[in-house]
């Protein structure tokens, strides 16, 4: 499959997985799976058909690992990212002394006043590495990436949460966690 409808299936399956599951008639379960054979159902009945193959395929070579499927394979979800009720069921962890997040500078001045929210996502997400942050930050522009004082705050009393994708979760960074590198 060719890299253009790998990427535009992705694109597909965040909508509904992740955001509007109704727009084609699909439902998620408390945490977020749904079955297979209905998502490819619903697809095609809107005019996306896509294979089971085709579906094999994003899951296994998305670079974020953005997808799921059960241990029996019949069902899948996003890892993360939902703005739909969803419980993924993960467990709180501690997370390393220091995580860290990539945006861009347009929202600088807002993050350094409010901190980091969650916005119409369920958690605010955050990255093990500079790299992954800086390419995060760098899809709406030049990357500014803000180191997190995760150890800290999980010692303050915040609850983190990791996917399965690495992604690590977490209600909100208030500012005075946040260091800005000036």
């Amino acid at each position: 499959m060719d890299e253009r409808r790998t990427v535009t299936i992705s694109k597909y399956l965040a909508r509904h997985l992740r955001h509007r599951p109704q727009d084609i008639g699909i439902t998620l379960d408390p945490h977020g799976w749904v079955d297979v054979e209905e998502l490819l159902s619903a697809a095609a009945r809107h005019g996306f058909p896509v294979s089971r193959d085709e579906l094999d395929h994003v899951v296994a070579v998305n670079d974020k690992r953005r997808y799921a499927f059960d241990e029996t394979g019949r069902r899948i979800r996003a890892n993360q990212g939902h703005s739909v009720d969803v419980d993924l069921g993960l467990p709180v962890t501690p997370p390393p002394p220091f995580l860290y997040h990539g945006t861009t500078s347009r929202f600088v001045a807002a993050i350094r006043r409010e901190g980091l929210r969650r916005m119409r996502r369920h958690a605010v997400h955050l990255s093990p590495d500079r790299r992954t942050a800086e390419r995060v930050g760098s899809r709406r522009g030049r990357p500014v990436v803000l180191t997190v004082a995760s150890g800290r705050m999980a010692a303050d009393g915040h609850l983190f949460r990791v996917t399965p994708n690495n992604v690590w979760l977490v209600e909100s960074v208030p500012p005075q966690y946040l260091c800005f590198g000036d």
